[in-house]
């Protein structure tokens, strides 16, 4: 059986079993694989080690049960957390807030189930698990900006050799040194294009600090505030890092918008998002930032 068959399934399975004791070991059983060989196949082909995978998904169908109004508590040992301050933990460094936070705006059901064939369609090098949704407000960015088109793909050149030389010409590290530094995460934006020749400006940049004077050679901008749909990029190396955001850019506006009930939010900007887990070798992971709406009926 193909092997790309043979892990759906084993996502399938997790999905149908969530909140039983599952480990690498049952997997590697309903996969016929020893569990070394299925460890190795599964992070291949998913992008995540075993556990890694079940305990995300774990907390995708705790975070849509909490619209149900079940207290925190009995909601982590559900799916498994052996403490509700563990729970919280991971669920805060997985979305990004509190359980009770997102409890404000949790959604009910199911999540939606991942789909490996499908995904593998746009050459991600692994799943994409479904985006969380998060509202923040303006974030001001200083940085560089270059001027790129949308027209025969020229943007999906440039932009790439921005980054390049940004990184090797010395601008980055001459960025991350200045006082008005906020936060070091890096940002890759794309601001609206002109709609008679596809032009817009893309800026890479960070936040910067309220007040704060930013020196001449810099461009200033900010991001509005908006909704957003928050993917992040399969685990990659850094030969396919690049292919992999491409081809999460490709699956949220081939698959994901049709489906979702969300339209691109107007007047607002999408944006890549750089912390830490981009600075690896291996299990690089960049946040794609889409601005949405709910589509009218």
């Amino acid at each position: 059986m193909d092997t790309i068959v043979i892990l759906q399934q084993t996502l399938d399975y997790v999905d149908e079993h969530i909140t039983d004791d599952i480990t690498p070991e049952c997997l590697a059983a309903q996969a016929g694989f020893s569990t070394w060989h299925f460890c190795r196949v599964f992070q291949w082909g998913v992008g995540y080690t075993v556990m890694a995978y079940v305990r995300k998904r774990r907390l995708a169908f705790a975070a849509c049960e909490l619209a149900s109004g079940k207290r925190i508590l009995d909601i982590s040992l559900k799916y498994r957390f052996d403490t509700h301050s563990g729970f919280s933990k991971a669920f805060r460094r997985y979305f990004g807030c509190s359980p009770a936070t997102y409890r404000l705006h949790a959604r009910g059901g199911r999540p939606n189930p991942p789909s490996l064939p499908r995904t593998n369609d746009y050459l991600t090098g692994g799943i994409i698990l479904e985006p969380i949704f998060v509202t923040l407000p303006a974030v001001k960015l200083a940085g560089y900006v270059i001027k790129t088109t949308s027209s025969d793909g020229e943007n999906s050149k440039t932009i790439p050799a921005f980054w390049q030389a940004y990184m090797t010409d010395g601008r980055m590290d001459k960025l991350h040194a200045e006082r008005f530094v906020k936060a070091h995460d890096e940002y890759g934006v794309c601001f609206p294009e002109d709609p008679q020749n596809g032009a817009f400006d893309y800026v890479i940049g960070v936040e910067r600090k309220e007040g704060e004077a930013v020196p001449d050679g810099y461009h200033t901008c900010a991001i509005p505030p908006a909704s957003y749909a928050v993917f992040s990029t399969p685990p990659s190396n850094a030969e396919h890092f690049v292919s992999a955001i491409q081809g999460t850019w490709n699956y949220i506006f081939s698959e994901w918008f049709p489906k979702s009930g969300y339209e691109y939010a107007p007047d607002c900007v999408d944006f890549e998002r750089y912390d830490d887990r981009c600075m690896s070798d291996v299990g690089k992971v960049c946040e794609i930032y889409i601005p949405i709406v709910k589509k009218k009926n």
